[in-house]
């Protein structure tokens, strides 16, 4: 008999994530936040919600088509349910983006930076669009008439198409035009300033032109987006079938799958909504109507064309990640790190000193092998250079290359090619497992002995991720942690998911059972009257055994602290339930992305950092990993780094007993905490004030050595 369910303490999923993206969208309204980084969080938030309806609407739109009934296990909701509460939720969202983003246009347009409409342009400028629509524009469209003699096309996801009602002869048909993915989002008119115009726009103008035959009675903007939440690994397929190539007819399956949302943004009469729901399977319920673009994207084009005295005055000022104090520029790497762990705290601290290690690590004649997995990369990454580089020095060179990382699977395919054929050896992880822990182990030979480096991080290898999400980078020369990571690339290049390991959690085998021992540790401390507290940083938490664990542990009487950046299905505050948890949300310049895990009270702390959330798909079905924390330095940076979050009440939002989240009370007099921009400071600070000491003196060498170096007896 299936336990029921207790939702007194619980959320809903989906309605947590739109929640946590209704404060991105209230950074945009934030007078605090520059102007034009606000219509950039109105574009991440625009981008978010397409993501939203790409993966989980479409999950849960698959799920309604099981035999199969499923219940929720944090609300209780049927996925037809969960469906409706999405629906019903969203045209509001749509709504507040519009009233904002019809604001920051206007107060944009004080700065010359105008975003204009056909209708506004002067002779000179009317003529420089219809030119350039005929030029650029018209010669690439497909204009098509949709009636019994042509079918309906396929509309990629997340493309724009100009929708028509069309009349011929008392007849009444429907157009498309689809814009190729090839236009620019806009055209720049040449004047002072920044002005211009969409695309759509543009085309939307001209459209009537395009179908001169016929009359033109109304005529929209549209986007569908398309289910996207395909699983590889639920995919079938031979099994002496090349997965890369697998993975490329995934890809392309992608594009089709069915439709979840219209957007609609301009006005369309009931017959033409009702001819494109019908044509794509849609519900009035799935249809949005926006007087906003559909597509943001073009806004971070836009930052690059800002006058130089308008980006000063409108944008964020410039940051540059900062070299830590710690470690000794100039001076190798290997030599710091084999002393002391080293702490990396991304953006505020530069990426370099980890690309440096593996650099030096591809040419020092004592490396033995590098070993590293890999989830995501930017477009351009040195990190690639270098391992190619160390495999062509004859290292052995092994990456475990993830092709499943959503979105990014082209992108890794190709690297994967290319560090191939350099001579580096790619595993290609699990068949039912995504492989998103962030390890790399470098192996040494000194004096005969074995040496291992080992990298730890929270976040991804990507070079350009780096300078915009926090995250953390550990490096040590911790002979127990380095075995681990050995044992690991052992297990994961013979397929063992259930190795053991003596320092590290590794998921799926072992990191949650390890958690939950943790916190009833806690739990029996409390049950003492012994003080006992429970800490967690993570982007996410659903896993509803650990929810129950955390509310067990609330009820005992022990302290949690969860600072989630995301979705969270646990409500704090609830009498007697969960009144001894705080929830907190940060939202700032740079999206919050490192997982803490702390147990205890003072210097008895169990502490981890690691590349899981606490979703049930990172602990059972991922393959994850947390690493202890042992070096007192680097413990004492998180406990400062952890202080500052929860003491933010800037940026800082407190989740209510609802789910609903509100601004951290500042008591009258009371300092601003913006724990980001403190740390981008002291980064700064610490930078200035280690530039100003007396570079390192070398080591005098002693006479028996330089005699015995020079061969004489």
């Amino acid at each position: 008999m299936m336990r029921e369910l207790d939702t007194r303490y619980t959320q809903e999923r989906e309605l947590s994530w739109l929640r946590f993206n209704e404060r991105v969208l209230e950074e945009a309204r934030d007078e605090q936040v520059p102007l034009f980084e606000r219509l950039k969080f109105a574009a991440i938030f625009t981008s978010n919600l397409d993501e939203f309806f790409m993966i989980r609407v479409g999950s849960i739109s698959d799920m309604t088509l099981s035999k199969q009934a499923h219940v929720d296990s944090k609300s209780g909701l049927t996925p037809t349910e969960q469906l409706q509460v999405i629906f019903k939720t969203v045209p509001g969202l749509y709504k507040q983006r519009d009233k904002i983003i019809a604001q920051l246009e206007k107060r944009l347009r004080t700065c010359n930076i105008c975003s204009l409409t056909p209708g506004e342009l002067d002779g000179k400028e009317r003529k420089q669009v219809e030119r350039w629509f005929k030029d650029y524009v018209q010669p690439v469209l497909s204009p098509m008439v949709v009636d019994s003699h042509h079918p309906f096309p396929h509309l990629p996801s997340n493309r724009l198409t100009i929708a028509l009602t069309l009349q011929l002869n008392g007849q009444r048909c429907f157009g498309l035009v689809p814009l190729p993915k090839a236009l620019p989002p806009y055209v720049q008119l040449e004047e002072q300033g920044l002005r211009y115009l969409l695309t759509e726009q543009v085309v939307l103008h001209f459209a009537d032109g395009l179908f001169e035959q016929y009359q033109v009675e109304e005529k929209c903007v549209i986007s569908v987006t398309r289910n996207a939440d395909i699983s590889p690994e639920d995919e079938d397929y031979d099994v002496g079938e090349d997965f890369r190539a697998h993975m490329q007819k995934i890809l392309k399956k992608r594009a089709r799958l069915a439709p979840v949302r219209l957007e609609l943004q301009g006005e369309a009469s009931p017959e033409l909504q009702q001819f494109l729901c019908q044509r794509l399977n849609l519900s009035e319920q799935q249809v949005f109507k926006s007087k906003s673009p559909l597509i943001m994207s073009y806004v971070y084009a836009l930052e690059s064309k800002l006058p130089q005295e308008s980006a000063a005055a409108l944008c964020y000022l410039p940051y540059t990640p900062q070299w830590p104090a710690g470690l000794i520029k100039g001076e190798k790497l290997i030599p710091q790190i084999l002393r002391r762990d080293v702490l990396l705290f991304y953006p505020f601290h530069t990426m370099e000193p980890f690309l440096q290690l593996v650099r030096e690590a591809a040419n020092d004649p004592a490396v033995l092998s590098i070993k590293i997995t890999i989830y995501r990369l930017a477009s351009t990454a040195k990190l690639v250079e270098y391992l190619a580089a160390a495999a062509e020095n004859g290292k052995d060179v092994t990456v475990l290359m993830e092709l499943r990382a959503r979105f990014d699977e082209q992108n890794n395919i190709a690297w994967a090619q290319r560090l191939e054929e350099a001579g580096c050896t790619i595993l290609y992880g699990f068949e039912h497992y995504k492989v998103h822990s962030k390890i790399c182990l470098i192996t040494r030979r000194d004096k005969g002995r074995i040496q291992y480096i080992t990298q730890i991080g929270t976040g991804n290898y990507n070079e350009k991720t780096a300078r915009l999400y926090t995250d953390f980078c550990l490096m040590t020369a911790s002979p127990a942690i380095g075995s681990d990571g050995a044992a690991f690339f052992q297990n994961m290049s013979t397929s063992n998911l259930h190795g053991e390991y003596h320092q590290l959690m590794v998921a799926p085998n072992s990191l949650k059972n390890r958690i939950l021992e943790l916190i009833d540790r806690e739990i029996e401390k409390a049950r003492q009257n012994q003080p006992a507290r429970i800490f967690f940083k993570v982007n996410s938490v659903t896993d509803r055994q650990l929810i129950d664990k955390l509310a067990e542990a609330s009820q005992a009487g022990v302290s949690v602290t969860l600072n989630v950046r995301g979705i969270c299905c646990l409500r704090p505050g609830v009498p007697g339930l969960t009144d001894h948890i705080r929830v907190f949300s940060i939202v700032g310049r740079y999206l919050e992305h490192p997982r803490i895990y702390a147990f205890g009270v003072g210097e008895g702390t169990r502490l981890y950092i690691g590349s899981a959330d606490l979703m049930t798909r990172n602990t059972e079905r991922r393959v994850e990993i947390a690493c202890p924390v042992a070096d007192p330095a680097v413990r004492t940076q998180i406990r400062r780094y952890v202080e500052l979050f929860c003491s933010d009440n800037v940026k800082a939002r407190n989740m209510d007993p609802d789910g609903n989240y509100t601004m951290v009370p500042r008591e009258e007099g009371a300092p601003e905490i913006n724990a980001q921009a403190i740390l981008m400071d002291e980064a700064v600070q610490e930078a200035k004030a280690a530039a100003c000491l007396p570079p390192p003196q070398p080591k005098r060498e002693g006479l028996f050595r330089r005699l015995f170096r020079k061969g004489v007896s």
